[in-house]
């Protein structure tokens, strides 16, 4: 049997780099929403970083959903053994 092979992720090192590369980008993204002229149909389409903000809230939204759900739905370990 051959040893398990290490992937990148497996590094803690590696997983804090991927999360400040994340985290600046994002950063950077709201930075740029200040760049460009907005055509909007819409007053508060024009507040600064709105989507950024909004996709955070609707994803924040639900995962918190999921969580409550999964009480309802979730069903015993062995419900499909006969």
């Amino acid at each position: 049997m051959s040893p398990e092979r290490k992937h990148w992720l497996d590094e803690p090192r590696n997983v804090t780099r991927l999360l400040w590369t994340l985290a600046t980008v994002c950063i950077a993204l709201v930075i740029g929403d200040l760049a460009y002229h907005k055509h909007v149909h819409f007053g508060f389409e024009g507040w600064f970083g709105l989507y950024g903000f909004f996709g955070f809230a609707a994803f924040f939204f639900i995962v918190i959903a999921g969580k409550h759900l999964r009480k309802i739905l979730m069903r015993d370990e062995d419900y499909y053994d006969e």
